[in-house]
């Protein structure tokens, strides 16, 4: 059976021929050196150029990252080695180091040696911390040297392919070549250490469209691999994969199972020959040049194969090798910090007996399932013995441990029950994957089908493309996850039950309300647990998240990728693994959840038991749901935090405990706050005090304007001043009239041009004092425009009716005196509007004109006296 392999390809480049490719360690950056004599840094993950060097006008035939040093290394056709740094891009060194092509290097994993080889038939060693001196040169090869590679396992020894159809190991302190391979028929171009475990292979491809693997320790071919319909340019080791990875000029890209050497897949990008290969260990990206460019693919999933049973025991396998670690095994008195690795004990179970690519517990946790390679084997979660096993591309546990499925093809589905096979499930579509839990869940490309496990019935088909399902432990609520969107759905088994009983024939997408979709959140979830009711998830920014009402909460950032394994009640906390099968964790309260449950349900009363239980520091995120649910009242009495309860109070309206609140967090906001809420109900009084405690000037100028109240008008001038709002404190004086004041408030702030305008318009007998002012301050910066400014009493002449103005000022003055009480509104109606240039004009030297009565009052018209009755009219004399 295949390996299943998920081929995602992540970064596709068109270019010149690519000759060689690397990939950064730490940072997300793909090398790749062109034959047009550049080499280029891709950014693969937001597919960007990051850096490129014009390094020659030749090819340059291998590149490599020496990330200890920051820098990049180039060996090229003009037989010249390049060192730049990839930060500054400066030229750290350039040095001829053959007499031909260059054709490969290769980095010691740790010391500062660097190995060339070329067509000069040399191999030569580096050393930079001796100013990049020769210390060794390697003679043996009778033709072109095309690779050399040093050995992971001994860092000492290294390997060199040529077209003199040989391969040789040499180490580092000898002349002489410790041994040589034989055995293509034409040249070798590529050789590749396996990095995987502790078998001594190499693997070597040549021009005779073979690939060889053989074991260094006995010198002897162990394979050859055949298929590719031309030369064999690229070879290596998948570093996570029983996978070997070869590539030839005839475009191909194949994958073929390290154990069985069984051809697994074929790739083909259509970009004409293949060149070179490239691998990162510790991931599944492989970085590939071709004739016209470069493609970044990740083959397999990243996530670690790992299973945590109720009690806290994780079974983890790498590769065939499975190891266990215990959380029980803590003391009790150890400290557990969020997102900090545990340490804990690892004990080696011992190795599986096919390659695992899912492991699983049974839900009572004595078992532990592994599939892999078409196969699948039931081991004892305890010993490790080997309890059942057989033929299957996946496995699913049921949600009863007695039960298990398996997918035995793409259309033959099997469930056995106590070991022992039960029933065939046939489809008429293609399954690409299978779920366990309440149902059986079998998955495709456009829909996802659930079947009982009982009777293999059609429970429900959905039609959506699914990435991953995960049940609840009471078979109530499910989850789907796809490419971008999370949906919660809840199972109604009792109307599934009504439905059979009935013996109604279940149409071809089963029983429409087996299910009903209960929340929806648009999210890419990466990995998902249920801990009772409640579904934790993390998604692809790496976010801690849980979902329950619908309302989505982040508990923790994540600070590298981590995927969910399972809750340990006990110790309340989540359990999370990376992909280096670190053990971290989380607090995550299940009270809290109960809490938000009962609220959901709108039983506040037994909520508010729970809450009891909840710490204090948590009470704030509890009232915050109860507002979201529309619980704001109870949310005010759990809230803790004073400017969040401030906030209810107000939304409340309650002004009674806004204002104690207030008292206590003393800031401007929040009596502005309170001010305006008390504005809103016609509270004047607290309005005007709560603006006077949070100095709100503008909130004063409101009141005291509305109310006509000259003494607080009076206090805001004070308070304004004080404060620095001097705007503030212009408006009240000019509201009250006082120009006086008003202007040299303006004189002040400077404000001289200003101030002679206003002079102008309200204060004609100050203009000249104004204008003065203005010209000595203009003096000190332009004395020709302080010259051109004309002083009234120097010029008369440019200022018609200036004496006038100012009697009309005078005239101004003595009716801004008076205090006209309200209720003669009637009578003064108007006359503020009136012109007072044309009223003095109008006055005869013997009158104080029409407009006024000699104190300033308008002059009332006198009534006219009423007519006198008539008298009546005699009445007629009677007729004789």
């Amino acid at each position: 059976m295949p390996l299943r392999l998920d081929v995602k390809r992540v970064l596709f480049q068109r270019s010149d021929r690519v000759k060689g490719v690397d990939l950064h360690p730490t940072e997300p950056w793909l090398l790749a050196n062109l034959y047009n004599g550049s080499v280029h840094i891709w950014n693969y993950v937001d597919q960007t150029l990051v850096k490129s060097f014009e390094v020659t006008d030749l090819p340059v035939r291998a590149s490599k990252f020496i990330a200890r040093k920051q820098w990049i290394v180039a060996g090229s056709d003009d037989m010249m080695v390049r060192v730049f740094n990839y930060n500054t891009t400066d030229k750290v060194k350039v040095f001829e180091a053959h007499s031909d092509y260059i054709r490969s290097v290769a980095v010691h994993p740790t010391q500062p040696f660097l190995l060339t080889s070329s067509d000069d038939m040399l191999i030569k060693l580096w050393d930079w911390e001796q100013g990049w001196a020769c210390t060794q040169v390697f003679e043996g090869h009778t033709h072109y040297v095309m690779q050399v590679v040093f050995n992971p396992k001994d860092s000492n020894t290294f390997a060199s392919a040529s077209l003199d159809h040989t391969v040789k190991v040499w180490s580092t302190g000898q002349q002489i070549p410790n041994f040589t391979l034989e055995g293509h028929d034409k040249g070798i171009n590529c050789l590749e250490y396996f990095t995987g475990g502790d078998k001594p292979h190499l693997i070597t491809g040549g021009d005779d469209k073979r690939v060889k693997i053989w074991d260094y320790q006995t010198k002897s071919c162990v394979n050859t691999l055949e298929g590719h319909t031309h030369n064999i340019s690229a070879v290596c080791f998948h570093p996570e994969l029983p996978l070997i990875v070869t590539g030839s000029e005839d475009g191909t890209i194949r994958l073929w199972h390290s154990t069985t050497y069984r051809l697994e897949q074929t790739l083909n990008y259509g970009l004409e020959r293949v060149w070179t290969i490239s691998y990162l260990k510790g991931s599944n990206l492989l970085a590939i040049g071709y004739d016209e460019g470069t493609v970044l693919i990740k083959i397999g999933r990243e996530e670690p194969l790992a299973s945590m049973d109720a009690g806290g025991k994780i079974i983890m396998a790498k590769h065939n090798e499975v190891q266990t670690v215990n959380l029980k095994s803590l003391p009790a008195d150890a400290e557990l910090n969020d997102g900090e690795r545990i340490s804990l004990a690892v004990k080696d179970l011992g190795s599986s007996d096919v390659y695992p690519q899912t492991l699983k517990h049974s839900p009572n946790g004595r078992f532990v399932s592994v599939c892999g390679d078409g196969e699948y084997v039931i081991y004892t979660a305890l010993a490790w013995r080997n309890k059942s096993f057989g033929q299957g591309l996946d496995f699913v546990w049921s949600y009863d441990s007695s039960m298990y499925g398996i997918k035995e093809s793409a259309s033959s589905l099997k469930v056995f029950k106590n070991f022992k096979e039960d029933k065939t499930i046939r489809l008429d579509y293609h399954a690409e994957g299978i779920y366990g839990g309440a149902l059986f869940g079998v998955r495709t490309r456009d829909f996802i089908c659930f079947y009982d496990w009982l009777d293999g019935t059609v429970i429900r088909r959905i039609d959506v493309g699914v990435k991953h399902v995960a049940w609840s432990d009471s078979g109530e609520s499910l989850a789907i996850i796809t490419e971008d969107t999370l949906y919660v759905l809840s199972f109604d088994r009792a109307i599934v039950d009504e439905y059979l009983e009935s013996g109604q024939e279940i149409p071809e997408d089963g029983v429409e309300d087996a299910f009903e979709v209960v929340h929806e959140v648009s999210t890419k979830a990466q990995t998902a647990i249920w801990v009772g009711e409640c579904l934790i998830y993390t998604d692809a920014a790496w976010h801690l998240n849980y979902v329950v009402g619908g309302e989505i909460t982040t508990l923790f950032h994540l600070d590298h990728p981590m995927y969910l394994v399972g809750y340990l009640r006990n110790l309340n906390r989540l359990i999370l693994v990376d992909k280096d099968f670190s053990v971290i964790s989380y607090k995550f309260l299940l009270s809290i959840i109960e809490y938000k449950t009962m609220v959901m349900r709108g039983d506040l009363q037994a909520a508010q038991g729970v809450l009891q239980s909840i710490p204090e520091d948590h009470h704030n995120s509890m009232a915050e749901f109860l507002e979201a649910k529309g619980y704001v009242e109870q949310a005010l009495t759990v809230a803790t935090d004073e400017n969040y309860k401030f906030d209810l109070a107000v939304q409340l309206g309650r002004l009674d405990v806004a204002m104690s609140i207030a008292e206590a967090l003393n800031t401007p906001r929040r009596w502005k706050q309170l001010g305006e809420l008390a504005l809103s109900r016609g509270d004047i009084q607290l309005a005007e005090d709560c603006y006077i405690k949070g100095k709100d000037l503008s909130g004063l100028l409101l009141i005291y304007q509305a109310k006509a109240d000259a003494e607080g008008m009076e206090t805001l001038v004070s308070m304004a001043k004080e404060e620095g709002k001097m705007n503030i404190a212009f408006l009240v004086l000019f509201l009250l009239g006082r120009m006086d004041e008003c202007m040299g408030l303006l004189a002040e702030a400077g404000r001289y041009p200003e101030a002679a305008l206003l002079a102008r318009t309200y204060l004609p007998s100050k203009m000249s004092d104004a204008v003065k002012s203005w010209k000595q301050d203009l003096s000190t910066k332009n004395k020709t425009a302080a010259e051109s400014l004309a002083d009234p009493e120097a010029y008369s002449n440019l200022f018609p009716d200036l004496e006038v103005a100012i009697q009309a000022e005078g005239l101004r003055n003595q009716m801004s005196a008076q205090n006209i009480p309200a209720q003669a509104f009637s009578q003064y109606e108007g006359c503020t509007m009136a012109d007072l240039l044309e009223q003095v004009k109008g006055m005869s030297v013997n009158d104080n004109g029409p407009y006024t009565n000699g104190v300033g009052e308008p002059e009332m018209e006198t009534a006219p006296e009423p007519e006198p009755e008539p008298e009546p009219e005699p009445e007629p004399e009677p007729e004789p």
